[in-house]
């Protein structure tokens, strides 16, 4: 099925693409840090739809799943606990304004300079062959994962884990009730500092004595009782 020369495929590619290269600019210059982020979200269902159209659906759903429904909601989460301060954020933006775009166009530069002449070519690349019936691109994803990029793969859990502990970093400073640590203060903590040995004499009560004193005492009570 053709459209002014362009198949249906063609056309819901290039629409997902103009979706998202819009919601990727908004994201960047809207001045609301939440509709940032629900602009990013709508960045992840497009990329997700590119996915699908790239017969990657294992991508396609994780990129759903993992990064619209639990990563975007910590985005969000954050975003309300650190209780931006947008006036001040926005304070001598201007003023960086001539050294971040020439900055930014050398970053862009490099980038086609790195995969332009490998991506970015004017040969026309064939359609990839139809996959047997019992293919999995699942499978043939953890393969290449954990065996050409296992090293990438073990730097992003790093690069994540650091995100995280730098989020609950930001969220709980200057607050009365966090109990946060200094590890300086921490590391010059010797032990007389936080340990007192106390000596006390072992009292040792008598047995005998005592099972005396309880037949005495019940002896009274039985001649009262009489």
């Amino acid at each position: 099925m053709t459209f002014f020369g362009l198949h249906f495929q063609d056309i819901v590619f290039y629409t997902l693409a103009t979706i998202l290269l819009i919601a990727g600019l908004r994201v960047i210059t809207t001045r609301n840090p939440v509709y940032a982020a629900l602009y990013l979200v709508l960045a992840f269902f497009t990329a997700a739809g590119i996915w699908l159209l790239l017969e990657a659906e294992f991508l396609a759903i994780a990129l759903v799943l993992v990064y619209v429904g639990a990563v975007m909601v910590l985005f969000l989460f954050v975003v309300m606990m650190l209780d931006i301060n947008l006036d001040k954020l926005r304070e001598g933006f201007w003023k960086a304004l001539p050294v971040a775009l020439p900055v930014g166009g050398l970053m862009a530069v490099e980038m086609v300079m790195v995969v332009g002449a490998r991506n970015f070519g004017v040969d026309v690349v064939a359609a990839p062959p139809a996959h047997p019936a019992d293919y999995s691109n699942t499978a043939e994803l953890g393969r290449v994962l954990y065996t050409d990029y296992l090293l990438s793969f073990e730097l992003a859990s790093v690069v994540l884990l650091v995100a995280i502990v730098a989020a609950i970093a930001l969220t709980l400073r200057d607050r009365r009730d966090s109990k946060s640590m200094d590890p300086a203060k921490q590391v010059l903590v010797k032990k007389a500092d936080r340990i007192r040995i106390v000596k006390m004499e072992a009292e040792v009560e008598k047995v005998a004595e005592k099972n005396d004193a309880v037949d005495t005492s019940a002896q009274a009570d039985d001649k009262g009782a009489k």
